[in-house]
């Protein structure tokens, strides 16, 4: 397969397309720039299709106004809350660095806005454009994971991170407050309620290269939110 990669730098930020196949013309255009919110934590961003996203999992504790979000790390107040949370996995702050934080629902969605300004939790349509982007649910997880096995446990099947959305197993916690399956999976909510029932979420796996969609882990599950550009 052909390939061609072409680097640019200018002001601080790095834009380069590569062109994936010579035959069917699939082209990434990647912009990294840099994103700051309310904890001054910095992120890069990446450019995939007509979508700019974040390119590594939000780890803020405070809302655009500057209120913060409640750290919750016993497992009964977790299944307990109807009110927006945080928590690390396993509450091990090395696992917020390395993952970004897990959060509820209630704070993947309230009006306080956790995403930066001109930011936004990517809502389900959003990732639905991003899947279908990449040749739909069943290649798109390969395209968004970290590639290799430093992260991932093996086989870590068709990842390849050309899109750089650099996907990490950051795993999740349950509606009981467990933490279950880092390594192995990646959580992300999205901002939709399926109906007016539980909400929307995308998932991906060790051993596949496809994206899930599902709906029905509620509102207290402990889930990576990743940010859209307005």
């Amino acid at each position: 397969m052909a390939q061609d990669t072409l680097y640019v730098y200018q002001g601080g930020a790095v834009l380069y397309k590569r062109v994936i196949s010579a035959v069917d013309s699939v082209t990434f255009q990647k912009v990294y720039k840099i994103v700051t919110e309310k904890d001054g934590n910095i992120y890069q961003t990446v450019t995939i299709g007509t979508q700019t996203w974040m390119a590594s999992n939000l780890r803020v504790t405070h809302y655009r106004n500057g209120e913060s979000i409640t750290n919750l790390t016993v497992d009964a107040d977790w299944t307990g809350a109807t009110f927006a949370a945080w928590c690390d996995y396993s509450n091990l702050a090395a696992n917020g660095t390395k993952y970004g934080h897990l959060y509820n629902w209630y704070a993947a969605s309230d009006t306080r806005n956790i995403a930066p300004v001109g930011w936004h939790v990517a809502t389900d349509a959003e990732w639905t454009t991003l899947t279908t982007y990449l040749g739909g649910e069943g290649v798109a997880g390969g395209k968004l994971k970290e590639a290799g096995t430093l992260n991932w446990a093996s086989p870590n099947t068709g990842a390849t991170n050309e899109t750089g959305f650099s996907a990490l197993p950051g795993g999740y916690r349950s509606i009981d407050g467990t933490f279950s399956n880092v390594g192995l999976y990646g959580y992300w909510w999205s901002s939709t309620q399926h109906g007016t029932g539980t909400p929307w979420n995308r998932d991906v796996y060790y051993g596949s290269s496809s994206v899930g969609q599902k709906y029905g882990d509620g509102k207290v599950g402990g889930f990576s939110v990743r940010c859209v550009k307005d």
